[in-house]
């Protein structure tokens, strides 16, 4: 767990006084309304569907005990007794006032947390793998690597103002679990043929109205060089991104109109001008950022637990959570254990106040006082002992938490859409739940094996549907929500190593009541032509193409005229 310096507290301390009384002066009507907006979203203030959104950083992803329970407190007593746990690894709540927002920014930083940059058109909330120091599979540790830029993008002066918003991605393992191809700037760790360590550096990844998959301009970056790289890639992008249109504004839009090979070479040639310069990482540095993390102690403990296998073999139910919710650890004789936050008909990715203290109970029970919040909207409790499994199990089921669907298509993606957000064409949150309600069958979801589900309310894609193994998209048609399916996404790691992959759309758009039947249609599909039980939907489609499905979906005929022209028109509306 990072622990803040007092560098760190300063900046979180001033930014709650000057947000404050920009607070103060905005409500008296001393401060207009555009000059607010700027301070209120670079403090993580939405102005949504009925009341202000305070989208709360959590570095990384990664939380203290402690600061779980501050996030129930502010639940209770500044909003509605939740929270929602997002796609970018971060909090949202979305019932405070607007004249509570600096009492609560106060509260977060007296316990290391704060909301700076979760919104605005800057450096947002650096993401990785929530398995990142565990990992079997990791290169470097990258909480370190997103600490380091967070300390270097953080109120960054000349980064303030970027024509749109920016995300960057770190993975330090060799498969990739934070969706670097998809992000503004992804980085994997990567070792080079004599042993060092480096990045490989992809740019223009994104989703939203316009999907892109990103170029990597550097296929090793030595880890000296990160930030001066960095830079490089960030000043090319101030200088020449579009402002006068938002939705060219995205460096992905940039880097396709100059070409990656151009972006390239203009990257390069920025980098001349700071390679070397007082940005250049050293030993010393890292190690200093490094020591502020605190460290679990861990037991000396066989690889094996007797008592865990027993309970596996003796309760169907703990050994088909283990199947799904339990993870491998590096160091023997502890697992990480995921928490699913996708039980049939709540919210995806919503915790109650109480819910909230009662994982933050079990992290100082089981997980050394620490847990992770996954890009995939559930929480992780990251060093439990084998041992300690069943008890663990216990107790997440008396709390309605032990739900066994992680990676099954029950674990839907899904952005708070229409209920909340003002951005939305469509509501997210009773599409999912009717979905989940449809495959409210463990067996059956067993038997379906992994896949991924995303629903977005609109093209902002906060829930990825591009990249998800299905993607369902609201759509707005003459007032009336629509929802628009796309298969054969995927973030990364396919099973013949491709990268990630933009899904493609089915057809023509669908009423929300109709969503639960075209998914099952879309599983029969898969079911009846995968060639093993272990070949995953997205690699069915990938194989056999999008054609059978779309057959089975809108009717055994050819997919014909009259349906190729309603998209069209869809298309252009």
């Amino acid at each position: 767990m990072y622990e803040y310096d007092d560098i760190d507290q300063r900046i979180v301390d001033e930014r709650v006084r000057q947000f404050r009384d920009q607070t103060r002066r905005y409500l008296a009507g001393a401060l207009s309304e555009d000059d607010f907006r700027p301070q209120r979203l670079q403090n993580g203030l939405y102005v949504q569907r009925h009341s202000p959104m305070l989208r709360v950083a959590i570095p990384y992803g990664l939380l203290s005990s402690r600061q779980l329970r501050r996030l129930a407190h502010i639940a209770r007593r500044y909003d509605r007794g939740y929270g929602h746990f997002s796609t970018r690894q971060n909090i949202q709540f979305n019932w405070p006032r607007l004249e509570d927002a600096p009492d609560i920014l106060a509260e977060l930083a007296d316990v290391g947390m704060h909301a700076i940059q979760t919104s605005g058109n800057c450096i947002r909330n650096v993401t990785t793998d929530h398995f990142a120091g565990i990992a079997p599979d990791e290169i470097v540790d990258s909480f370190v690597w997103c600490e380091v830029v967070r300390q270097w993008s953080t109120l960054h002066p000349e980064f303030a103002y970027l024509p749109r918003k920016f995300k960057i991605a770190i993975s330090g393992a060799a498969y990739d679990r934070a969706a670097t191809f998809v992000h503004d700037i992804g980085l994997q760790a990567v070792r080079a043929d004599n042993g060092a360590v480096g990045f490989r550096v992809i740019v223009g990844g994104g989703l939203g109205r316009t999907p892109m998959i990103g170029h990597v301009i550097r296929e090793f970056l030595p880890w000296p060089d990160l930030l001066t790289y960095l830079e490089a890639i960030v000043r090319v992008y101030n200088r020449y991104g579009r402002r006068d249109n938002k939705y060219k504004a995205r460096i992905k839009i940039l880097v396709k109109e100059r070409t990656p090979a151009a972006f390239t070479a203009e990257v390069e040639d920025e980098w001349t001008h700071l390679r070397g310069g007082p940005a250049t990482l050293t030993d010393e540095e890292v190690a200093r950022i490094e020591s502020r993390f605190t460290r679990p102690v861990y037991e000396r403990l066989a690889r094996d637990d007797a008592g865990y296998a027993g309970a596996v073999a003796s309760d169907p139910a703990f050994a088909a959570w283990t199947r799904r919710n339990v993870h491998t650890h590096k160091v023997p004789g502890y697992a990480a254990v995921s928490i699913s936050l996708k039980k049939t008909g709540l919210p995806p990715g919503d915790a109650t106040a109480e819910q909230m203290d009662a994982v933050a109970a079990l992290s100082d029970s089981y997980s050394f006082g620490e847990l992770r919040v996954s890009h995939e909207q559930n929480l992780i409790l990251a060093d439990v002992r084998r041992s300690a499994l069943h008890a663990l199990w216990q107790e997440l089921r008396a709390l309605g938490l032990a739900t066994p669907n992680i990676g099954l298509l029950t674990n839907i993606i899904a952005c708070p859409g229409g209920d909340f957000c003002s951005l939305a064409n469509a509501k997210s949150i009773p599409v999912a739940e009717a979905i989940q309600a449809r495959f409210d069958d463990l067996d059956y979801l067993f038997e379906i094996g992994e896949l991924d589900l995303n629903i977005s309310g609109c093209m902002n894609s906060c829930s990825h549907h591009h990249v998800g193994h299905i993607g369902i998209l609201g759509v707005d048609k003459n007032g009336e929500e629509w929802y628009q399916i796309v298969i054969g996404g995927h973030q990364g790691a396919t099973r013949d190593g491709e990268a990630a992959a933009i899904g493609k759309v089915i057809g023509p758009s669908f009423a929300r009541a109709e969503v639960p039947d075209v998914v099952e249609r879309l599983i029969d599909v898969y079911l009846a032509h995968r060639d093993s039980e272990h070949e995953r939907f997205v690699d069915t489609v990938g194989r056999i193409g999008v054609e059978p499905f779309k057959r089975s979906v809108y009717g055994s005929r050819e997919y014909d005229t009259a349906i190729g022209s309603r998209l069209e028109a869809e298309a252009l509306a």
